[in-house]
């Protein structure tokens, strides 16, 4: 199960960072997500997870609270940060016609 998650973690990261390097906006943004779910997933796999136990510290064994209120508050965060670069990334395209990251649209691979 641990290799499982490691493996999906090293995915999820892998491939964002891939996307994010890439010359368009909308790839760049699905990348910036994709990396900030390989990060949560890192964080809540930090956490000690355990089955069957509840997440309040007291009579029995508990696991951790504080990873699974981090990566909740950063789903919120993240979901915030897609939307606004959408929008971001839409106005820019209106204004300079064309969708990539640095504004110029590469014919023939010259500047």
């Amino acid at each position: 199960m641990e290799a499982m998650v490691a493996i999906m973690i090293a995915v999820l990261v892998g491939t964002g960072v891939y996307l994010v390097l890439r010359a368009r906006t909308f790839p760049v943004i699905l990348g910036i997500t994709l990396l900030s779910y390989g990060v949560n997933l890192f964080v809540f796999a930090s956490g000690r997870l355990a089955l069957d136990q509840a997440p309040i510290v007291g009579g029995g064994p508990s696991t951790d609270p504080l990873p699974q209120a981090l990566v909740l508050t950063a789903i919120v965060i993240g979901f915030a940060m897609t939307a606004f670069l959408v929008v971001l990334a839409l106005r820019g395209q209106g204004e300079t016609g064309t969708d990539h990251v640095d504004g110029d649209a590469d014919e023939g691979g010259e500047r």
